[in-house]
Formats: structure tokens, sequence, C-alpha cells
């Protein structure tokens, strides 16, 4: 792959003061940091103690406030009827335009970019009009043009077969139309290369069933071997990654045979898997938000079906367990959430809270959503740590999440968010700059019955 040198290097400097710096590699947080900008990029990283401060250079006083990298969610889609934005999902689908679901997707991208979640990996959605993947794409280009405020984000396509799991996002009986799913080994790698085409990062399939979805059992194959090779094959000759959705041992082994990249959500384990994938250079996202009791009650107030919620609960236990003995043997996790559904666009960081609770120490719980997240998306040269030449995405916290992880759930406390050193949010004493101008709760549910 070729990089670019641009002159972004060349713009005005900018200095950053704070009272605490955790720099996203998980060493002890540095006292009196003092972080020097120019244009996109960090020039220097110190303490007041070692840097002197130009008299031109623009000051960004984050005084008693704890600095770290732009926080990243590597699993969610943000164009899926929310529970923020409708009232009953199902009736959502139907009457909703493809076109103003992408005005809600990028709605949603803001409501997270505002909570300190500068980059966000979107892996695809379809709906009855066809696959999501180029109006995805277009969100993520409005915002690298300039033309709308928003996180970076990287874009998944689903290369499926018919029937699988993420086929039944929709209901069995709607009419697909268009290209959507694929069957056979070079049907799939041309549903893989047209969703490069429309402009993908990531090429999204399925190895399993799934948990959200009817009538379909989790351990359900979703396509063979061969198929997946296919799939994997044709994101690498683009030199794209490919992601796939697990759900047990099986599709573990099938992924890693394929050589996947990130292998999305811990459900199911067995210890030889485990071990696999330990070895293995895959990242895995765990999407534990997604199973928790508010999240399932979530989607019962949105009308899903029993059957969905019984399912959703019969594997929570497992999903817990799983992430406590991956994590213990050394899987390499990056933060995802799998926001859909639910829970709420902005919540992601929640789970983190969860790692937490499961046994997983607070520091460690952020550098999945930082050099972690940066090395699973392969950006690690341009993001996830606070250090000279990376890319300017810098958060200022009020409070220590260190002490405790909850301080990254309320708005209040995510006092700045810089995405490539411009500032978008700004909450500081004296000013009143925020992404998104609403509460949650504050729009119209356009299908409130």
């Amino acid at each position: 792959m070729f990089e670019m040198k641009e002159a972004e290097d060349k713009g005005p400097v900018k200095v950053i003061k704070g009272a605490t710096l955790i720099d996203g590699n998980g060493g002890k947080p540095l006292k009196d940091p003092v972080i020097v900008l120019q244009g996109r990029r960090i020039k220097q990283v110190g303490t007041k103690a070692t840097v002197k401060i130009s008299s031109r250079a623009e000051v960004i006083d984050c005084s008693g406030l704890t600095l770290m990298p732009g926080l990243m969610d590597v699993h969610l889609h943000t164009m899926m009827f929310n529970c923020l934005t409708f009232h009953n999902y199902r009736v959502a689908q139907w009457e909703i335009t493809p076109e103003l679901q992408q005005m809600y997707g990028l709605f949603h991208a803001q409501l997270c970019f505002d909570m300190g979640f500068t980059t966000l990996r979107d892996l695809g959605l379809n709906s009855y009009r066809g696959l999501l993947t180029a109006h995805l794409c277009a969100v993520r280009d409005s915002i690298n043009a300039g033309i709308v405020e928003g996180p970076r984000m990287f874009i998944g396509g689903f290369t499926t077969i018919t029937g699988s799991h993420l086929d039944l996002i929709q209901p069995r009986a709607a009419q697909r139309l268009g290209f959507q799913t694929a069957d056979g080994p070079w049907e799939l790698r041309k549903l893989a290369r047209t969703n490069l085409l429309a402009g993908c990062d990531i090429v999204k399939t399925c190895a399993t069933g799934g948990g959200g979805t009817d009538k379909e059992e989790p351990d359900i194959r979703n396509m063979t071997q061969e198929e997946m090779d296919a799939i994997v094959d044709e994101a690498h000759a683009f030199h794209k990654p490919a992601a796939v959705h697990c759900f047990t041992p099986n599709g573990h082994r099938m992924a890693l045979a394929a050589g996947a990249d990130t292998i999305e959500h811990m459900v199911f384990h067995d210890e030889e898997v485990i071990d696999m994938i330990v070895d293995s250079p895959a990242w895995m996202t765990p999407t534990l938000l997604h199973r928790t009791d508010h999240a399932i009650q979530t989607r019962l107030d949105q009308g899903t079906s029993q059957f969905v919620i019984n399912k959703m609960k019969a594997l929570q236990p497992y999903c817990f367990e799983t992430f406590q003995k991956m994590h213990k043997a050394g899987v390499k996790i990056a933060m995802g959430t799998d926001m859909g559904f639910d829970p709420e666009m902005g919540t992601n960081a929640r789970e983190l809270e969860i790692y937490v609770k499961l046994g997983m120490n607070p520091m460690d719980a952020l550098l999945t959503a930082t050099r972690n997240a940066a090395h699973a998306l392969k950006m690690e040269k341009d993001l996830g740590t606070v250090e000279t030449g990376k890319l300017a995405d810098i958060i200022a916290i009020k409070g220590d999440p260190l002490k405790d992880i909850r301080v990254l759930q309320e708005k209040k406390n995510i006092q700045m968010v810089m995405k490539e050193g411009r500032v978008y949010a700004d909450r500081r004493a004296g000013h009143s700059k925020n992404v998104v101008n609403v509460n949650p709760g504050e729009w119209k549910i356009i299908d409130y019955l």
C-alpha cells in the first residue's frame, strides 16, 4: 500500500495543556502534559517543564482535565433503524426511505462523535431496496470533504449468502431488490467487488447465525469454507481487510482458516479455538453492550419478537463468560458495541464499563478503544495514541477514567473533542460548542403510532 505525504504538517501551531495525559500506550499517565500540534498532526509531546511554548501558538487550556486519544468503536451500524429515531424499527424499515435513513446515519454518527468517538467502523447494512453500502460511503465522504462535521468513518459492505444472518435483518417475506446476497465462491467474489466498487473500506461477511434475527439459530453455518476463502481473498486482493461475524467455535475456525482480519462478537467458545485465535493475527470485537439487560429491554420496547428476546436472554451469560476467558488467554481485543437497533447511539463508552466489571483493568479497557482499535483498523501509524507524528485526535475529560471508567458516559464530562487538530466539541468553562445541539428525546419520533 502507498502512503501520501500531505501538506497537513505545515498548518498553524497549537498547544494543548492538561492535568494528565493517558497517551494510549498503557504506561503511567503523564502529569502536566503539553502537546504541540502543527496542522493535523502531533509535533511534540512533553510536560510544562520540558516544552517551550511559542508566543505565536494558539493555546488550548485544558487545565484540570485528563487528555487522551480520541475513542473508537470498531463495530456498529449507524444506519440501523435505531431506538433514538424510531418507535418501532419493524415498521420504520418499510416507511423510511434509504435516503432519509442515510440522514439518520449521519446524525447517529454525530451523536457518537459528540461523546468523544472520533473514529467509527460501520460494518454495513441492507434494506428492502438494496444494500446501503453506497449510502454509508457517501456519509463518510461528506465528512471527509468537510461538507458536514462528523467522526472519521470506515465502511463495511455486506457480502454474504442468501438466507444468512445478515440477510435476515430483513423479514423473510420482504422482497429483496438489487444484488444483496450471493451464492458460490464466484458469485460472492462478484458481490465483494460490487461493494468495493461502491467504495467500502472493509468487506463484511458472516460465518454463522446470530442473535438479533427471527427464526434463526446461532449455530447455523452461513457459508462453506470455499465461499469464505473467496470473500477474504477478494478483500485482500484489493488491499482491504475482511471482518467475519462469528458466534461459534466452528465459525471461528472457518474465519481463521480464511485469514480474516477481525472476528466479530464473543459468544460461544472452546479452549482449542481460543488458543488458535491467540496465535493468529486476528483481532476480536466483543460487542457486549448489545447483550445487556438494558439493550434487551430496548429491543422489546421497539417491537422485537419474543423469539429474538428469548434468544438474546439465553445468549447473554455465554457472551460474558467467553469475554472473560478470551481476555485471560490473551486474545487481542478491540472495542465494538454492535450499536444499531440498540442500545442508544452515543452511549458507546458503556461497553468499557462492562469490560471492567468482567475483570479487565481500566487501562486495558481504554486501550481496546484507542491503541488496540487502531491496530484492528490497520491505522496504528496514524491513530490510537498521543505521539509525535500521529493525527491529533485528542479528547479532554473531566475526571479520571482510570479511577472510574463511567466518567466517559456523561456528555458534560467530555469537555473537548478534537479530530485532526480541529476542535469540534468544546464544553470547557466559557465555551459552548457541540456537534449535535439536541438531547435524546428532543427530536421527533416519526413512526410513533
